[in-house]
């Protein structure tokens, strides 16, 4: 490693551009899977953001993801925010348009009086359990018509260490 001025270790040029390649690779195989599924001829009931909202509050039917009874099913839009690729005005418009027609439903936070819960409605898991098989089935052919089961391990295994070390 070079030693830059102040003492602090600075990664190698040849780390800093494998780092960036990597990186890039990342971004374009993301944004080409992206680009392809939005395309597919599944979304006739819902765009794919209202899907990835829909699929957010799937994963708080219960409470927090990953948090068995921990608290209020639902999710604020502070927390649906937090794992949706949208802006917080974009997301808000988006949920708004999504109880209009009756997928999803608002209910008061019984901890917070500022917030309300986003829930799914019963038409909503099951406009989620349609449209979701056939996503998944998209994403199965893209994904493993790319990778062995094996690469798709290392592929999981890597990306949720990258995402566990920067969260």
């Amino acid at each position: 490693m070079d030693e830059p001025a102040g003492g602090a270790a600075r990664p190698a040029r040849q780390d800093v551009r494998l780092a960036n390649e990597a990186w890039e690779a990342l971004f374009r195989a993301q944004a080409v899977l992206a680009r392809r599924f939005r395309d597919d001829d599944i979304w006739d009931e819902v765009s794919p953001s209202e899907y990835d909202v829909l699929h957010t509050l799937a994963r708080h039917e219960d409470g927090h993801p990953g948090v068995p009874g921990s608290g209020e099913a639902g999710a604020t839009m502070v927390e649906i925010n937090q794992e949706v690729l949208l802006t917080q005005g974009g997301i808000s418009r988006l949920v708004a348009r999504l109880v209009e027609r009756g997928l999803l439903e608002r209910r008061p936070d019984r901890h917070d009086r500022r917030a309300a819960r986003v829930l799914l409605t019963a038409r909503g898991r099951a406009v989620l359990r349609t449209v979701g098989r056939r996503h998944a089935r998209a994403v199965s052919a893209a994904m493993t018509g790319a990778l062995s089961p094996d690469q798709l391990r290392q592929l999981r295994h890597l990306t949720r260490q990258l995402t566990d070390h920067l969260t």
